[in-house]
């Protein structure tokens, strides 16, 4: 039987004392311009999601600093709710292959799962195609990481054509590919969607969506049609929760965003569930079986006595 855990497979942190965060300089944002911890998030994320409580979590980067990954990667090593990192590097330096080995090589190496650039802030409407950068998703490739796929609806011709040219390469897309929620203008978003659901290699982050919405008068109601078409479009073993906490503050918080997933997944099975839960997560990110977490514990625990 599955375990009954809960994983958040897309938040952020930032200790504004140690590393500057500057696109928090926009007045937009400025009720999150404070520092986030792991004991924040903890103490925030309560609401349970199909009976289940908060287990571990995936820390994503936010800025293009390889400082930043190795900052989330040394966190990792310390907090036991952090089981992978999504970190940053340039993917377009010809030493890509170095600082990646270097930061695998380096204390919490072992939690780098994936990489992320933020693709939507690029112009040029084939970034994820450029020479450079597909040197770079290579490189990532053979050092067995994933790639988290960050583009606006309008970009997602890009990750479709990324999907198309990397097929060994694991890719999730974050936060749905960003659908136009608070106009309800979801045409091209869902045809977009469903062509990049059309290749196997590529799950899907229920993640950042009440962001997309009013941030202030969104309901259920208005997250339903994205959460169908991702539904049928990837089905539930190619969904992953996640949280966008603590950006979710901007539109209602961890606990509002589960307990509006807690109620999109009424009528749904149990096997189900825990593939949005937990199981796509733990396969994307390669994280630890519970089981496998305990066996860690009960060996610890035998070689002090």
């Amino acid at each position: 039987m599955n375990a009954p855990v809960l994983v958040d497979a897309h938040h952020h942190l930032w200790d504004l004392s140690h590393r500057p965060q500057p696109w928090l300089d926009d007045p937009d944002v400025a009720s999150i311009r404070r520092t986030f911890t792991p004991e924040d998030l903890r103490s925030t994320a309560t609401h349970p999601i199909a009976g289940r409580r908060l287990h571990s979590t995936v820390v994503v980067q936010c800025i293009a600093e390889v400082a930043e990954t190795e900052d989330l990667l040394a966190l990792a090593e310390q907090e036991p709710l952090i089981q992978a990192v999504v970190g940053w590097a340039d993917l377009t330096s010809p030493a890509i292959g170095d600082v990646l080995d270097r930061l695998i090589a380096g204390p919490g190496g072992g939690y780098l799962r994936s990489l992320r650039h933020l693709v939507q802030g690029e112009t040029d409407p084939n970034w994820l195609q450029l020479p450079d950068v597909e040197r770079g998703l290579r490189a990532a490739r053979d050092r067995g990481l994933r790639y988290d796929v960050l583009v606006r609806d309008h970009q997602l011709d890009q990750a479709i054509r990324l999907a198309e040219r990397f097929p060994g390469l694991p890719q999730v897309l974050n936060h749905a590919g960003k659908p136009d929620i608070a106009r309800q203008d979801l045409a091209e978003w869902e045809h977009g969607v469903r062509m990049l659901a059309g290749h196997p290699h590529v799950v899907c982050k229920v993640s950042g969506l009440i962001t997309e919405a009013d941030h202030t008068h969104w309901t259920s109601a208005d997250i339903r049609p994205v959460w169908d078409v991702l539904v049928s479009a990837f089905g539930p073993d190619r969904l992953m929760f996640g949280s966008d906490w603590p950006v979710a503050n901007l539109a209602g918080g961890w606990c509002r965003w589960a307990a509006t997933v807690d109620k999109l997944l009424t009528g749904w099975s149990d096997s189900d569930v825990h593939a949005l839960l937990a199981g796509t997560a733990t396969a994307f990110y390669r994280l630890p079986s519970v089981s496998e977490e305990a066996d860690v514990a009960a060996d610890s625990a035998t070689h002090a006595i």
